[in-house]
């Protein structure tokens, strides 16, 4: 099975919300922002909150140009569109994004567009380019970083993180240098400047279609999963030097789970994860793995108790 996160192109209702303390008896529910299409639709990502106090987001259609927005909101929900894609000729400035944003230490986010960029031959599933990473200024000025040409990596869908030594670092669920159908995806490192380097290109054995955000761990190495792949099929656990060194930690096998999703490092300094599958009855599980590779299947739902969990874990 493939992961396609895509949302349907209706511009449909989605709301941003604020809500009292979940310890509370009673939550006082509060519509911000009702999109409308022309400021944006579909906001798929999380939210980031910038030391302003607002939040900042993506949308993955709608906008100038129906093609997507970044977007800032107040607390009391004032909304600002400041940035529709496709605003350049052939949408070499991206398009549809997917991912959240990253508030860097230069203050400015950073993101990735799952469509568009400057290599508009490139074709995935349908999207006419196979996608950029830019960053955007808190008052809406846009920078196009790099735009993927399906041998570095094709419609990242996750967003960015900024290791210690300054670098961001994200992945890519299709392309790169091997022949898996579209490609088997890559891990990636990006400079603030925009320099590039693919770290990792898959090759199914090692895993497929990386769809998770990484995480950095305390001893400095990043952590993800593949939704797919490895030895049978059913994902992987895997660990990522900065500098490119990649290790297999886990390969799922349906019973102890199917279709990870992303890692958390807990105060124990063990990673804690879900798969959207598998399991004693098929439902999903939650697990648990150390750095080094050791893991524990904790909890398998059986759909009376929950099923199918897509996202990862606090």
């Amino acid at each position: 099975m493939i992961k396609l996160n895509w949302m349907t192109k209706a511009c449909g209702v989605f709301l941003l919300w604020a809500a009292a303390a979940v310890a509370l008896p009673a939550q006082t529910f509060t519509t911000l922002h009702t999109f409308d299409g022309t400021d944006g639709a579909n906001p798929y990502a999380e939210l980031v909150q910038d030391t302003d106090g607002n939040q900042y987001g993506t949308t993955e259609y709608g906008g100038a140009n129906g093609e997507g927005t970044v977007f800032k909101i107040t607390p009391s929900g004032a909304l600002t569109t400041l940035y529709s894609f496709c605003s350049q000729s052939n949408c070499t400035d991206g398009s549809n994004p997917q991912t959240g944003l990253v508030q860097g230490a230069d203050g400015i986010f950073y993101g990735a567009t799952t469509g568009g960029g400057a290599n508009t031959s490139c074709t995935v599933f349908g999207f006419t380019g196979c996608g950029t990473v830019f960053k955007i200024t808190p008052s809406g000025t846009l920078t196009t970083l790099h735009s993927f040409d399906l041998t570095d990596g094709a419609l990242p869908n996750t967003a960015l993180v900024q290791a210690t030594n300054g670098k961001f670092y994200g992945t890519t669920p299709y392309g790169g240098n091997n022949a898996c159908s579209g490609g088997c995806g890559t891990v990636f490192t990006i400079t603030p400047s925009g320099t590039f380097t693919t770290l990792h290109s898959f090759d199914f054995t090692d895993g497929e279609n990386p769809e998770a955000v990484l995480v950095q761990a305390t001893n400095g190495n990043l952590y993800g999963a593949t939704y797919n792949g490895g030895f049978k099929g059913d994902g992987t656990v895997f660990e990522i030097a900065p500098s490119g060194t990649l290790t297999t930690l886990y390969n799922f096998n349906g019973s102890d789970g199917e279709w990870p999703n992303g890692l958390v490092q807990a105060t124990d300094g063990n990673l804690y994860g879900t798969t959207e599958d598998g399991g004693i009855s098929g439902d999903g599980t939650v697990f648990e793995i150390t750095p080094s590779g050791t893991f524990t299947s904790l909890f398998s739902f059986d759909n009376t108790d929950g099923a199918i969990p897509i996202a990862g874990l606090i």
